[in-house]
């Protein structure tokens, strides 16, 4: 927050907790995009998939790896008792950061028969959040000992059809009380101006989210099974092209020239012309393009 008040153009990573105890690949994936990124997204149960704790990595991730974390936290699995309980075991362990989403629904994930909560969803959970910051009580106007302190962001999609209702969704979580915006991953850059341009009237920082696609069995996942994105068919054709490349050294290269010519010039584009106040670089396990993105970029 402290670059963007400054009116820096940053760049945030993302790392995914998956099913396991082991975060040594987390935190040197965290390693990795120290000096790129000023902070990096730590995600909550994505699709629905039961990970580990968000919370926790995002403690691992700053103590060993000595990156600044945007811990997720979703409200399809926790009731506000549970969510408070995590808020405060977040400000002691030095979390900054809080992006709050409503989450999937269970029904999406690795676990169908969950029972899904929805106690609160993201607006009032920024609620609870500025209650808990500026406030120093909890929902329901209880005193906290020594309050936390953070940052609290949510989620926007630029790709929602009509738009409109997207922008009054947000409205409501500016009005609760959010600082910040990442977007969902957008391929297509009017898309983002668009959204960018509809955004400026409430001036809350706006980070456009990008996907660079690893490998042509990701882009085919992410095309088929993620909702309301899909990738440009252009773009897909050539990934696939390259995944009949034989030399996994050079087929990688290919990957990476791919995203490269694809998002070198629109990260550049939405740095330069568009009130964006950074990029949001959704690259799960591809940290190695970040730098490269970034020097494409010219930022």
């Amino acid at each position: 927050m402290r670059n963007i008040k400054e009116g820096k153009f940053v760049f945030t990573g993302e790392l995914e907790p998956e099913k396991t105890t082991d975060l040594t690949e987390l935190v040197e994936s965290a390693k990795k995009l120290l000096g790129h990124c000023v902070a990096c997204n730590v995600t909550d149960n994505p699709q629905s998939m039961a990970y580990m704790s968000s919370l926790v990595a995002s403690y691992v991730v700053q103590r060993d790896a000595g990156m600044e974390c945007v811990y997720q936290l979703r409200c399809s699995d926790r009731n506000s008792i549970a969510l408070t309980s995590d808020l405060l075991g977040a400000g002691a362990l030095g979390i900054k950061n809080v992006l709050a989403l409503t989450g999937d629904h269970t029904t999406l994930g690795d676990y169908p028969g969950a029972k899904p909560v929805f106690d609160l969803d993201s607006g009032q959970l920024v609620y609870l959040i500025r209650k808990m910051v500026d406030e120093g009580v909890d929902l329901y106007g209880r005193p906290i000992h020594n309050p936390p302190k953070f940052h609290v962001g949510v989620a926007g999609n630029p790709n929602a059809d009509p738009l409109e209702s997207e922008i009054l969704k947000l409205k409501r979580k500016i009005d609760a009380g959010a600082e910040f915006i990442q977007t969902q991953v957008i391929f297509d850059i009017e898309v983002a101006k668009t959204f960018l341009k509809e955004m400026e009237r409430f001036k809350v920082p706006v980070l456009i989210g990008i996907f660079p696609l690893k490998n042509y069995g990701t882009a085919d996942y992410f095309d088929k099974y993620i909702p309301g994105v899909h990738v440009p068919k252009d773009l897909l054709a050539e990934m696939k092209k390259a995944s009949e490349i034989s030399d996994k050294e050079k087929r990688n290269e290919r990957y990476d020239e791919i995203n490269l010519e694809y998002y070198g010039d629109f990260v550049h584009e939405i740095a330069h012309t568009t009130s964006a106040a950074g990029i949001h670089v959704m690259a799960v396990a591809y940290e190695r393009i970040t730098p490269a993105l970034i020097e494409r970029a010219k930022i």
